[in-house]
């Protein structure tokens, strides 16, 4: 794992354009972008109509779906529409749609469940215990997964080993306990290649990225990182290292999967 000092955000100048701060072209890079090509192509032949970019709107995930559109992948694009993003973030969904063409399906959580969470928690839950943010959490974005996947039989995310310690060994493809592929063609990319990959094709991005937030979710929960911090310091920011997970990618132990 590379320390602090080496990671290309933590000597971050103050300017705000992330391209020319994190775009660098590094050795395998071709390579591993026809990696990541061959993986989409082999979910689609695997699972023909019947896979789903699970889009949260973030730089990797613009990378596929710009890898997706140029490669006319039978891939449906989806995001979670939480209620609590950004306005930034939210506007990319009509940019995806007029530059690529691509419908982004949205999956919202459902009113009630929102309303009866605020009304019994409060507005600022999230931050009076982890608990709380993950029963918000739960609310907001597992659900909406669940119905987001629902007769899929395969599905794609942009992370990446480089992102956490806890993704330092993921797998480029890995079979869930319910027999669902998911797919992570990312998993070998760095933050440069990322961004060297949106600069040369002139990706769409969030432009929360300009403000130093490498890793983008609800508003209430990230904040830009300062030099020296983590990638994903400023999600959770008020939690232990350890629990900054939102439950999308943590594998259930044996005994609470026996239970669901």
């Amino acid at each position: 794992m590379s320390t602090t000092s080496s990671l290309p955000w933590a000597a971050a100048p103050a300017v705000s354009d992330a391209k020319a701060l994190y775009a660098r072209h590094t050795s395998g890079f071709e390579q591993r972008v026809a990696d990541t090509v061959a993986w989409l192509r082999r979910a689609t032949a695997e699972h023909p109509g019947r896979v789903v970019l699970a889009n949260s709107l973030g730089a990797e995930d613009m990378v596929l779906t710009d890898l997706i559109a140029r490669h006319q992948l039978p891939i449906a694009i989806g995001t979670l529409q939480t209620g609590a993003l950004h306005a930034e973030t939210l506007a990319l969904i009509p940019q995806i749609e007029q530059r690529y063409g691509l419908t982004v399906d949205l999956y919202a959580p459902q009113q009630e469940s929102v309303v009866h969470f605020v009304r019994q928690h409060g507005e600022q839950a999230m931050y009076q215990s982890i608990e709380l943010r993950k029963a918000c959490c739960q609310v907001r974005k597992l659900e909406p997964l669940s119905r987001m996947l629902g007769g899929r039989s395969a599905w794609v995310t942009g992370l990446r080993r480089e992102q956490s310690a806890n993704r330092g060994t993921m797998p480029a493809v890995e079979t869930e306990a319910n027999g669902r592929v998911k797919f992570n063609p990312l998993v070998e990319w760095s933050w440069n290649d990322v961004w060297h990959y949106i600069a040369s094709h002139d990706v769409p991005y969030n432009a929360l990225h300009d403000q130093f937030m490498p890793s983008i979710g609800c508003a209430p929960c990230t904040r830009a990182i300062a030099v020296g911090e983590e990638f994903r310091a400023g999600r959770w920011w008020w939690e232990d290292e350890s629990a900054k997970e939102c439950g999308l990618h943590v594998k259930k132990p044996e005994a609470e999967r026996a239970l669901a």
